[in-house]
């Protein structure tokens, strides 16, 4: 019925106790399924979410949100359209980055709206990928870390291209990339991630 939805996967088996593709199904029959696969014990029941449900909780607080258009095997006809609607609508413009293995849709969303940050997500090696992201309108990449070089992040870094690598779950990792001043990370472990990058910077203001 045209809702835009927050869950990671194309079907709903994997994290639902639902079965079938998410396109298929309205929103009042995906909200009735149970999303709190094996996490019920630490936070209870969980619903799928809509995006602007999302955008609400976020409206009260500062921070980025990254929504990742998961139209890479599937398109979604109008998918772009309805979420910088939304986008613009909760007025949060200046705190969304718009991220995809589509290319062709986060050159459309840089069509509809240039003001909004967009991050080509890739796991392949890219020759120069600040070049890439500059020439289609990007100000970030979000890259598989393995094909993500120290030397890769601070040149793209230095090019003025964020750099977002995923999946960071290591704790030495992490110190490497905060080291090295990286924009920022995917992790399954936020509060890790923000202690390492707490403790870093402690040390950098004390000059050890």
């Amino acid at each position: 019925d045209g809702e835009v939805v927050v869950i990671h996967d194309e079907k709903l088996n994997r994290t639902t106790n639902g079965t079938g593709y998410v396109k298929d199904f309205s929103l009042q029959q995906l909200k009735s399924l149970d999303a709190s696969y094996t996490f019920f014990h630490q936070k209870g029941n969980a619903t799928i979410p809509t995006l602007e449900e999302v955008l609400k909780m976020l409206s009260g607080n500062a921070m980025l949100l990254n929504i990742e258009l998961k139209n890479g095997i599937l398109e979604y006809p109008g998918l772009e359209e309805k979420v910088i609607q939304l986008i613009e609508y909760y007025n949060m413009q200046n705190r969304v980055i718009l991220s995809s293995f589509n290319h062709n849709s986060l050159v459309y969303c840089y069509q509809l709206a240039p003001y909004i940050e967009t991050a080509p997500l890739y796991r392949d090696q890219l020759f120069k990928p600040w070049i890439y992201a500059s020439a289609i309108g990007a100000k970030a990449i979000h890259p598989n870390i393995k094909v993500a070089s120290q030397q890769v992040i601070v040149n793209s870094i230095k090019e003025g291209i964020k750099v977002r690598p995923y999946t960071i779950n290591n704790i030495k990792k992490m110190q490497e990339l905060f080291f090295i001043q990286c924009s920022g990370i995917f992790t399954d472990y936020p509060k890790e991630a923000v202690a390492v990058r707490r403790e870093m910077n402690n040390k950098r203001i004390e000059g050890r």
